[in-house]
């Protein structure tokens, strides 16, 4: 843990290959703070039980404890972290810049990655077939809009030529497009982004195979 951060205890509650948590992940890696890793399965339905619905009542990972309290929500983390940690920024420059980065955010958060929820697949049909298609099509819609409107600030990243916000939520999703075959071809911008942002040492160190369960 960084020492100008105090002595505040850090524990990340997380399933290693949520893209919810990599971009939390990556956030503290970024702002070089080390938490205590705590692992939550998503899959044996750990997540909706006690203890872990006392940490988040939606059922959900990444939550954040801090010194006790508990912090949910992937973006209301990583501004957490923005707020408590300044540098380095990765909401940068001016107003405009600064919603632009969140919008691209949202578009992932709030409008791609929610719809390919375990929970939400299970709803919709326990097809295989059936459930590689609606991810595909929801995943697409979102890389597509992304792309459109990343297209007048990307850089080498996302926005501009250092890594923001935008890419700690793009690049998960793209992990997720190549899990359910999607070419990244088809989206050349995002491409570039994806590989130039996933090199870097932080994405590396914080990417889902390093704690895989």
């Amino acid at each position: 843990m960084r020492a100008d951060f105090g002595a505040k205890e850090l524990v990340l509650y997380h399933y290693w290959r949520s893209s919810s948590s990599w971009r939390v992940r990556w956030a503290l890696e970024c702002k070089k703070l080390k938490p205590q890793f705590v692992h939550v399965d998503l899959l044996s339905g750990e997540v909706d039980r006690e203890p872990h619905l006392s940490r988040n009542p939606m059922g959900q990972v990444p939550v954040l404890k801090v010194d006790g309290r508990h912090l949910v929500e992937s973006v209301a983390i990583v501004e957490w972290l923005e707020e408590v940690v300044p540098e380095p920024l990765l909401y940068k420059g001016d107003a405009f810049s600064r919603a632009h980065i969140r919008a691209l955010c949202e578009l992932i958060n709030a409008g791609t990655q929610p719809i390919q929820n375990l929970n939400v697949m299970d709803r919709y049909s326990e097809d295989p077939g059936k459930r590689k298609e609606w991810s595909q099509f929801f995943i697409r819609r979102g890389l597509n809009a992304f792309q459109r409107l990343a297209t007048t600030r990307a850089g080498t990243f996302s926005v501009g030529d250092s890594i923001t916000a935008a890419d700690l939520f793009l690049v998960p999703q793209c992990y997720n497009a190549l899990r359910f075959e999607i070419d990244l071809s088809e989206f050349p911008l995002i491409r570039r982004i994806y590989e130039n942002a996933s090199a870097t040492t932080e994405a590396k160190l914080s990417a889902p195979d390093n704690y895989k369960l």
